[in-house]
């Protein structure tokens, strides 16, 4: 039997210009190509999905959200996301960013959330020139964003590299966690 969920992303695939099948193949192409070591050694794990007409790769840690709920739609979360849809795909781009979500609502810690986007932006500063297209002016939600070109048919060495960098800076999200601890 068919879910609820199942009709609705079939329906939204096949009312969806984008060729979602086949990004979500190369997607998940990526992230079985990334270092399954080290994702064990830094404890994040890697998700790939559609959400919004978008196809994404979500890397992030369990202890980044909130206790006894999915870390990918747990109410408080952190999270890198690398993601195209259809527009994207027309400007021949793959964006990335940093989201975090209603972490005064992370157990164990005493956040408000401009002041951990803040204390966080200012430890990235260091590494922001690793990062191409990157901003950190929005608000406390998106820690960052970016962008890099991409060959449209080919894109899968794009993915690995921004999710190698992330992972080389993944510990800024703990180090400023470690701020806001109770």
């Amino acid at each position: 039997m068919e879910s609820v969920c199942s009709k609705f992303l079939l329906n939204l695939f096949q009312n969806n210009n984008m060729d979602t099948a086949s990004y979500l193949a190369k997607f998940q192409k990526a992230a079985d190509q990334l270092d399954q070591k080290l994702l064990r050694e830094k404890e994040i794990e890697a998700a790939v999905g559609v959400i919004m007409y978008s196809v994404f790769l979500k890397l992030y840690k369990k202890s980044w959200a909130s206790e006894e709920q999915d870390p990918l739609t747990a109410k408080s979360r952190i999270f890198f996301s690398i993601w195209v849809n259809d527009d994207i795909i027309k400007e021949q781009k793959i964006y990335y960013n940093i989201h975090a979500f209603k972490l005064r609502h992370l157990k164990g810690y005493a956040i408000q959330s401009r002041q951990f986007a803040d204390a966080f932006r200012a430890d990235f500063k260091v590494f922001e020139q690793q990062w191409s297209n990157v901003s950190v002016k929005f608000g406390p939600l998106t820690l960052m964003e970016g962008w890099v070109k991409c060959d449209v048919n080919d894109f899968q060495n794009e993915i690995i590299s921004l999710a190698n960098n992330f992972l080389s800076i993944a510990h800024l999200i703990d180090d400023t966690l470690i701020q806001f601890k109770k």
